[in-house]
């Protein structure tokens, strides 16, 4: 009898203290926290009533205890490429994954944006000094950075957007896009639908990365000179050289590289270089002999820059969130294997063309079904496009 008696009163007293812990819940304090070496913290922004989440838990169960411990035990920390992570594109799209993946699967996750290449290795380094347990880093310019730091530190997890390795790396796994399959079907809307017979593309740095979505622009417009005995010509790049800013942040490059497509007769142009591109649109805003358009690369530029959708005649999406979001994924679930490629591709949706917005009535609709089936032999490896 004593011992139930003991029991029933430490029951009690475990409800009490329950009470307690739920009143005090409101003072935690949720901010964001700044990391050492440029690291930002993200915390958990989840305000919900631990009184009630402890009640949930008792009611789920053993599983759903399990289910949740591994979530929160998993950090996934993120660094940017130079131009940092609102830069309406390659950054931006990536983090975007990383913030779902906190969202969704309630891990801890951290930022650290890189002001330029300086900062790539301090910036993995913080982030493995805040115990990450998966380092995602953003870029091609990070491969050696990445490589290096993962031969030091071989119990930690990485990925790389946009790079693989010639020699696998046990623990980091490449995130890589068949950008070439998305922009040769851009490349065929460009030359259906330019008026001067010109159409134009910049880069931001000669990077593989960057010239695959060039090279792909320009197969595409010789597919569509093929198909209708047409001349369209391509300006700023030939198929193994082309025009380069020199780097992927200063916007003024990116409007006086316009301003010299435009004088040379195209009227519409894709710039791939990052936050650069938007000295493009400066270019069109202030272009008063006709109607040059663009089009975006990475985002669709009618949802990353909204106010100039109007001079979006489509984008070449590449989805890096959806990628960045999966790796998390299959590190919380145990199932995360490095020594490997990850390529988006036209058939598994890794990326894709934006659609045609407010264009959507100007574009013939013979051009939309040629494109459409230009897509499924893509994809059914009818067609293949690049080496």
């Amino acid at each position: 009898m004593r011992n139930r008696s003991l029991w029933r009163l430490v029951l009690v007293m475990t409800a009490v203290l329950s009470l307690v812990a739920a009143a005090c819940g409101d003072d935690d304090d949720d901010d964001v926290e700044a990391g050492d070496e440029g690291t930002t913290t993200v915390a958990d922004d989840t305000e919900d009533d631990e009184s009630s989440d402890t009640t949930e838990a008792a009611e789920d169960g053993a599983e759903g205890e399990s289910d949740g411990a591994a979530a929160a035990d998993l950090k996934a920390c993120e660094v940017t490429d130079e131009g940092g992570v609102d830069d309406r594109s390659f950054n931006q799209i990536a983090y975007a994954g990383l913030q779902r993946a906190e969202s969704e699967l309630g891990v801890e996750t951290a930022l650290a944006e890189s002001d330029s290449p300086a900062d790539y290795g301090p910036n993995i380094e913080a982030h493995l000094g805040a115990d990450c347990d998966l380092i995602i880093t953003v870029g091609f310019a990070l491969g050696d950075a990445t490589a290096a730091a993962a031969a030091e530190n071989p119990d930690v997890n990485f990925a790389i957007v946009d790079f693989a390795y010639e020699e696998p790396i046990d623990n980091v796994l490449g995130l890589t896009f068949a950008t070439d399959q998305a922009a040769y079907l851009a490349g065929y809307v460009a030359a259906g639908m330019t008026e001067t017979g010109t159409i134009g593309t910049y880069g931001g740095a000669n990077f593989p990365t960057v010239t695959i979505f060039m090279e792909g622009f320009r197969l595409g417009m010789e597919q569509y000179n093929e198909d209708n005995g047409a001349e369209v010509e391509l300006v700023g790049w030939d198929g193994s050289d082309g025009l380069f800013t020199g780097d992927f942040t200063d916007q003024s490059k990116g409007r006086q590289t316009t301003e010299s497509l435009l004088d040379q007769g195209a009227d519409i142009i894709m710039p791939v270089a990052g936050p650069v591109g938007l000295g493009t649109l400066e270019a069109l805003k202030a272009d008063s002999g006709g109607n040059a358009k663009a089009i975006w690369v990475d985002t669709d530029g009618c949802e990353s820059v909204p106010d100039d959708c109007q001079y979006f005649l489509t984008s070449v999406q590449k989805q890096m969130d959806n990628a960045v979001f999966d790796v998390v994924e299959s590190a919380v679930n145990g199932e995360f294997e490095g020594g490997g490629v990850y390529t988006g591709t036209l058939e598994n949706e890794g990326v894709t063309i934006a659609p045609y917005n407010e264009f959507e009535d100007e574009v013939p609709q013979e051009l939309k079904d040629r494109v459409d089936e230009l897509r499924e032999q893509i994809i059914s490896g009818e067609l293949t496009v690049g080496g």
